[in-house]
């Protein structure tokens, strides 16, 4: 038994004190996994523990973290709470119980922890003791942020929310229909019956009270959904001032906008600015029909009033100061991510990476109040900078590595880090910052699953570059086959990217996981196509309005190079595979491949883009990708010739087998549309198949649908390349 399924099994097991003894005693170090082969295989890669969240204490000494194991027997997971030293060394169990415990924060001055556990908020000992409860409130509590002072914390509670999907009858509690008055009725993969909305309370003795919703009577998300967390709120140094996200929006009009402002809430008034907009603000008038890029709310005067995303504020230690994440324009969600500097005596807002021509992905203040941290994908890899006010910008980390999240450690001067690679897992790091270019010290602290690969044999990752049909330079990353013989020949994948703006940088992934595929001998070559941050914003940009141009061309221009140049590429073992954008690219090629490939595997890809342009929940992205609604009698040429090459249109040209997956759950590109393509095929003759999950979004989250996800996809492959 692996090292994860012992610890999920001996704590779902633990009833007593004894047991709990016990189980501390055998947790770490002991039960550790034998592999039968030397190659990743499915259980192993669900057998890893996950490092989540982690914070270091006030004094940087020491680093409490979160690691999620997995049971394919139990089909869950469970969170666990670790403590160790930030020199390193071997980490000490904090919690033992069968429930998750998540999201550790240090309070009262580094002496306690405080967390999550059962939807409630509880505290404990630095060294894992004298648990309590500090909530006790009737609902979950989905996030927690303490005052500097800790004399309050605010809760994230979900509230219900009945404008868009009206309450039934109460005289007809076993009715199950929803009626539904307005868009934005469901997203990601629930219908919106409830929203996220902050709670402030009172920290005292006995725990937390008086919670006050801070925004009382606003049928608005803060934070947002649905990935939006914690990070989207922010206190100020003093502990009277709480900067938040919100998008102030509801139905149609959430569906087809993206523009989030900054808001100042006066914690003793209860006063609210935005930071964004004048007082006076008047949004232009929007055709839901069409792109907003050529309309008013994008007009270089409206600019001014952030009109796009602006996210995730944070208080400079001197309180002078908030930044945040800002995208410039409305309805385009993949617009370049910059970092704002508001000052809040001057209200005036000034951009510090307009040099970095690429996206912001995580930001922090350095305790000077001068210098911020930021991470940001250049050339396929995800690197740490710095920027001064004035917007100098110098990198601090290099190699084929991505990282991340990373927060201050403490008082002293240096950086704790989430890092990865295709061959590795998420890990903690110690950044020392240089004043050097690509200088910093970094070094591992957490080895969490170094006893799997002390096991394993991982295939190596090189890096290519070739020309494309315009005569412009793209990137690709090759991943070869564990136990690679360069004399071989090895069947091999084009990797497609979804997003469409998702760079295909050193990611790891539990699902689309390139050491697996590297395990089961297949080579992957995974373009940096049209449409990809980190090579400029005219080269991310170039896909909007033309899915099916330069972008596809740039796929066959990598396959080619790699089947033409690469010795060990069997050009006539050729497969191709993708999700989301990646599966709307492999439903696309699958007619304009002229024989390249044998076989395809798309998951959650849009098929249909008439269908998908009502279908989606978020209609913001259709717009801005589409240019118009089908039906508009004046479409552009880019919206004609989107719709014109939807996948759906060239089935009489498909010829090669083709594996269909989709989640039943995933309301951003609905089932229908894998459904779709996989009836076509099947009513065309073409051999195919349909892995379909009802209990999964646009994701696959579930254990056991992992595995199978894993046994389907690489029996699909071995049936027509091996």
């Amino acid at each position: 038994m692996n090292k994860a399924l012992i610890i999920f099994s001996l704590l779902m097991a633990v009833n007593s004190t004894k047991a709990l003894a016990q189980t501390q005693e055998e947790f770490i170090g002991k039960n550790l996994i034998t592999l039968d082969s030397d190659l990743m295989t499915p259980e192993a890669l669900w057998a890893m523990g996950r490092i989540a969240s982690a914070q270091s204490s006030p004094d940087g000494k020491k680093i409490v973290y979160q690691v999620g194991y997995y049971s394919k027997e139990q089909n869950k997971g469970h969170q666990v709470l670790y403590l160790m030293d930030s020199l390193g060394g071997e980490p000490t169990l904090l919690t033992t119980s069968c429930k998750s415990e998540s999201d550790p924060q240090w309070i009262d001055s580094g002496k306690r922890i405080a967390y999550l556990f059962d939807g409630q908020l509880w505290s404990m000992a630095a060294d894992g003791s004298d648990k309590k409860r500090l909530s006790k409130e009737d609902d979950e509590i989905e996030g927690f942020l303490f005052s500097p002072d800790f004399s309050r914390v605010i809760l994230i509670k979900e509230i219900p929310y009945n404008d868009i999907i009206k309450k039934n009858p109460d005289d007809l509690p076993k009715a199950t229909g929803r009626r539904i008055v307005d868009m934005n009725y469901r997203h990601w993969d629930e219908y919106v019956e409830t929203i996220p909305h902050p709670f402030l309370c009172d920290v005292n003795s006995d725990g937390v009270s008086s919670p006050v919703d801070i925004l009382e009577g606003e049928p608005y998300e803060c934070p947002l959904k649905p990935f939006g967390g914690i990070e989207e709120i922010s206190w100020s140094p003093d502990s009277k001032f709480i900067a938040y996200t919100c998008k102030q929006k509801t139905g149609i009009d959430y569906a087809v906008s993206t523009d989030s402002d900054i808001f100042l809430y006066n914690v003793e008034t209860g006063e609210k600015t935005n930071l964004c907009k004048p007082n006076d603000y008047q949004e232009p008038k929007i055709d839901n029909s069409k792109t907003m890029e050529f309309q008013e709310v994008n007009s270089k005067e409206n600019l001014k009033n952030n009109p796009g995303f602006d996210m995730n504020p944070e208080f400079s230690p001197d309180g002078k100061y908030i930044a945040w994440q800002s995208m410039a324009r409305d309805g385009y969600e993949s617009d370049r991510n910059r970092l704002c500097i508001y000052n809040l005596s001057t209200k005036q807002k000034t951009y510090v990476t307009e040099s970095f021509d690429s996206n912001v992905d995580e930001f922090i203040w350095d305790k000077d109040s001068k210098t911020l941290y930021f991470l940001g994908v250049w050339h396929g890899l995800e690197n740490l900078y710095k920027t001064n006010l004035d917007g100098k910008i110098l990198q601090l980390t290099d190699g084929w590595y991505d990282y991340g999240w990373m927060h201050l450690l403490g008082s002293t001067g240096k950086l704790l880090a989430e890092r990865h690679s295709m061959s590795e897992a998420p890990e903690l790091f110690i950044v020392t910052p240089s004043n050097k270019e690509k200088a910093s010290k970094v070094e591992q602290i957490t080895f969490e699953n170094k006893h799997l690969y002390d096991q394993m044999t991982f295939g190596k990752v090189r890096e290519r570059w070739t020309k494309t049909i315009d005569g412009k330079d793209m990137q690709y990353w090759i991943i070869l086959p564990s136990h690679f013989d360069e004399a071989k020949k090895y069947p091999t994948l084009l990797f497609c990217e979804g997003g469409p703006q998702s760079p295909v940088s050193q990611f790891w992934s539990y699902r689309w996981n390139m050491q697996i595929m590297a395990a089961n001998g297949y080579v992957i070559i995974a373009p940096n196509r049209r449409g990809l941050p980190g090579f400029g914003s005219a080269w991310n940009e170039e896909i909007s309005g033309d899915w099916t141009g330069l972008c596809m061309d740039d796929y066959l221009s990598a396959i080619d190079d790699a089947a033409e140049n690469l010795s060990y590429v069997d050009k006539d073992r050729l497969g191709a595979v993708g999700a989301s954008f990646g599966g709307f690219s492999v439903y696309y090629l699958a007619s304009h491949h002229d024989g390249r490939f044998k076989c395809f595997i798309a998951h959650d890809g849009a098929f249909n883009l008439e269908s998908m342009y009502t279908d989606t929940e978020e209609v913001w992205f259709s717009n801005w990708e589409y240019d118009d609604a089908y039906w508009n009698k004046d479409l552009t040429q880019d919206a004609k010739r989107t719709y014109e090459n939807s996948p759906h249109k060239f089935i009489d040209a498909w010829d090669t087998p083709i594996l269909c997956i989709h989640g039943e759950k995933d309301y951003r590109i609905n089932a229908n549309q894998g459904m779709g393509a996989f009836n076509a095929a099947r009513i065309k003759g073409i051999p195919a198949e349909l892995l379909l999950f009802p209990d999964e979004n646009h994701w696959v989250l579930k254990p056991q649908n992992g595995i199978l996800w894993q046994r389907t996809y690489f029996s699909w492959l071995d049936r027509w390349l091996k």
